[in-house]
């Protein structure tokens, strides 16, 4: 392993540092500007794109919830727009040795019943999250922060209350970590990190996310929820930072279908949508280029192997369906919206480096699907013995269009037969968890600007790891990088995957929205999130 240089340390030791945050502007109300006229009905309607599998922030996995969830309750801090930290509902916090963290919760922070939010509800909320009873599939959250015991507490070897966070009273919150984490407090930004209410949960169970007795944190609360159909949050008055929300009302509806999603939004019933298909992408440019929305999203797409299941635990297998993806085709001409094509799982410029690419990202087309014959052939599949698998994918056009171009692509170049499976959002997620695929189709969103992110999905230690990839050598890079935010460690493990290929890596996501023009506020960050509280509805 390369040693730690003097330039490293020094980082090191600059993240030793106390955070002392008072009472600052915050960035992350609504932003009128001047000479602005609003419209009497601030209401807005979003889609979501699927619906959610749960509003329970410990029982889901993916931006579908997290969108929701992000509007109906608020984090410790927050990551604005630019990638600085915000205080939200702690005003301040201080460390002196970047293992032991004090927050400062906010004295007027209130829960959407009026009762006020303490730093208990936090504690038995991270508490909630690791238990292994909860199966939260965001558990191993808090070991890759590293607060003390975590993993103990997440196998069962030690209790919940052994965890390293308590409150030192009503307002004050000690969290102690096993080690310094250059990323901590950024993590915290995650939505599964969101204090729920302790007495909600106590009282109502896993009902507590239902409409009549739900408590939030946010802006917003749930008014409605009518199942895959839509949810209704209404605006939070005794949200703590009310007086800078605009929108009264946000409705957000669960279509899969591309078409109906644009088709409703050209009838004006849809404000935002979730996003664009790619064959109307070029008209819609043309006729409403001021309604088209294009940024980056530190999100990658992927086809994720069931790597215990033969014949994906043999890598040569892998590294052939790897190899005959033409990545290229799949963004230039099935996309086409700016998406780039991905050899690696890490997305451009995460956590502000520059990582190298596979020697086969230059190859042509052609010499890889030359490799990948032989590879194939090397693991007994021929023309005699084709390999026949089942590809699943969640039901949306977009993901069964790209789902026939690689099975096509398998096919002419592999003889391989890929039997296409879409089923529903909740369903696939079940089945996903449960080890019952072959083949499925993934897409994972930075939880945070950091590599590790993206890395941490494949490790043996993780509960998030689906893909059921081992190995020991990668587990202990992640460890070391985690503690010094290293970037050769971060390269060698991306390149441990690039030869094992655990999952393909397809393309890298671009945000792509339809927004009307009288939605003020809109700016979707690398996440692909925006919030309802950021947005107000122009006079038109």
């Amino acid at each position: 392993m390369n040693k730690i240089t003097i330039s490293k340390k020094i980082k090191l030791l600059s993240c030793v540092i106390t955070f002392i945050l008072g009472n600052i502007s915050l960035s992350y109300a609504a932003i009128v500007p001047e000479g602005t006229q609003l419209a009497d009905k601030q209401e807005i309607v979003r889609n979501n794109g699927s619906e959610p599998a749960s509003l329970d922030t410990h029982k889901v996995s993916s931006d579908v919830e997290f969108n929701i969830i992000s509007d109906f309750f608020d984090g410790l801090i927050y990551v604005n727009s630019q990638g600085k930290i915000e205080p939200k509902l702690a005003t301040h916090w201080e460390t002196k040795d970047n293992k032991i963290w004090i927050f400062h919760l906010r004295k007027d922070a209130k829960w959407s019943n009026g009762s006020p939010i303490t730093a208990h509800d936090v504690v038995f909320s991270w508490r909630r999250l690791i238990v292994p009873d909860t199966v939260s599939p965001y558990g191993s959250y808090l070991e890759n922060a590293a607060v003390m015991n975590a993993n103990e507490v997440l196998i069962g070897k030690k209790k919940a209350e052994e965890l390293g966070v308590k409150a030192l009273d009503d307002m004050t919150l000690e969290v102690r970590l096993d080690k310094p984490v250059g990323d901590f407090l950024q993590m915290l930004g995650h939505p599964v990190m969101f204090p729920i209410s302790e007495k909600a949960v106590k009282k109502h169970g896993d009902k507590w996310t239902r409409p009549e007795v739900f408590v939030g944190s946010g802006p917003f609360k749930l008014s409605e929820w009518v199942v895959n159909e839509k949810i209704v949050g209404v605006r939070n008055p005794v949200y703590w930072d009310d007086k800078n929300t605009i929108i009264n009302k946000v409705t957000y509806l669960p279509l899969s279908s591309e078409k109906a999603d644009l088709n409703r939004y050209l009838a004006g019933e849809i404000d935002i949508t979730n996003t664009i298909a790619a064959e109307s992408f070029p008209s819609l440019k043309k006729s409403l280029p001021d309604q088209v929305h294009i940024s980056p999203k530190a999100t990658v797409y992927f086809y994720e192997f069931n790597n215990k299941k033969p014949p994906f635990n043999d890598v040569r297998v892998r590294q052939a369906l790897s190899l005959a993806v033409d990545r290229d085709i799949i963004v230039d001409k099935i996309l086409g919206q700016g998406q780039l094509p991905a050899y690696t799982m890490l997305t451009p410029d995460i956590g502000g480096f520059n990582f190298k690419q596979p020697d086969y990202a230059s190859w042509t087309q052609e010499q890889r699907v030359a490799k990948a014959k032989k590879l194939l052939n090397e693991a007994g599949f021929n023309q005699n013995n084709p390999l026949t698998f089942n590809l699943l994918y969640n039901t949306q056009e977009g993901h069964k269009k790209i789902a026939i171009a690689v099975a096509s692509m398998w096919k002419k170049n592999l003889g391989v037969n890929a039997v296409l499976q879409n089923q529903e959002w909740k369903v696939m997620l079940d089945n996903m968890h449960q080890g019952k695929f072959d083949v499925i189709r993934r897409a994972w969103v930075a939880d945070y600007n950091s590599p590790m992110t993206f890395l941490s999905i494949f490790s043996s230690k993780q509960v998030k790891n689906t893909s059921l990839y081992e190995n020991n050598e990668f587990d202990n890079l992640l460890e070391k990088a985690s503690e010094i935010n290293d970037k050769d460690y971060y390269q060698q493990a991306s390149d441990i995957l690039t030869k094992d290929l655990p999952a393909i890596p397809i393309y890298f996501y671009v945000n792509h929205n339809m927004v009307k023009p009288y939605v003020g506020g809109f700016h979707a960050n690398t996440r692909g999130e925006y919030l309802t509280k950021d947005l107000y509805i122009v006079e038109h």
